[in-house]
């Protein structure tokens, strides 16, 4: 492990990190900060510690939302699965029908 410093709002931390994990590490590092400066500017919230949770709040929304879109959607599936079900059905009674 290896520990790296760096700067989020204003405030150093010193985090481990392997190594093959650093660049993605550096990555959260640069969204969280972003995403804590966007707060802070925006003047409406004061506190680090506040800006912090909304930090979280949002970029937490933001990764279900993203997670929901990559998923198919279960009404889909369902109305899809019904509609082959009905076709089968309705070619299966077609076929009946010339039973009588």
């Amino acid at each position: 492990m290896e520990q790296i410093d760096v700067r989020i709002l204003d405030r150093d931390y010193r985090l481990a990190v392997s190594s093959d994990e650093k660049s993605k590490l550096i990555d959260a590092v640069r969204v969280v900060d972003d995403k804590m400066k966007a707060i802070r500017d925006a003047g409406r919230i004061a506190g680090i510690d506040r800006i912090a949770v909304m930090a979280a709040l949002q970029l937490a929304h933001e990764l279900i939302t993203a997670q929901s879109a990559a998923l198919p959607q279960p009404e889909a599936e369902t109305g899809r699965r019904i509609r082959k079900m009905t076709e089968a059905i309705d070619a299966e009674m077609k076929r009946q029908e010339s039973l009588f």
